[in-house]
């Protein structure tokens, strides 16, 4: 499976993720999504990509990242993977 740079449902660098990417049913790594985003074969989120986005904006403030930032690193969200036709 290829690998992405970057998760495709919140567009964080895989580099980040400290469990490098997230899980599917069958407990193998999934290379598209991080373990934040994709837990045992299912997302940890359900809901539209404008909840995601302030709900990953309000985390990011939380772990001591700018309000600017955030909406920086959030405001593209839509073109990911995951979303793209939801």
């Amino acid at each position: 499976m290829k690998t992405n740079k970057f998760c495709q449902s919140c567009g964080m660098p895989m580099s980040k993720d400290p469990q490098g990417g997230g899980t599917n049913v069958d407990g193998s790594n999934n290379a598209l999504y991080c373990n934040y985003c994709y837990q045992n074969g299912a997302f940890s989120f359900d809901g539209t990509v404008k909840e995601f986005q302030e709900f990953c904006r309000q985390m990011m403030v939380k772990s001591g990242h700018s309000k600017f930032t955030s909406w920086l690193f959030t405001r593209n969200m839509k073109r990911l993977a995951r979303w793209k036709n939801a």
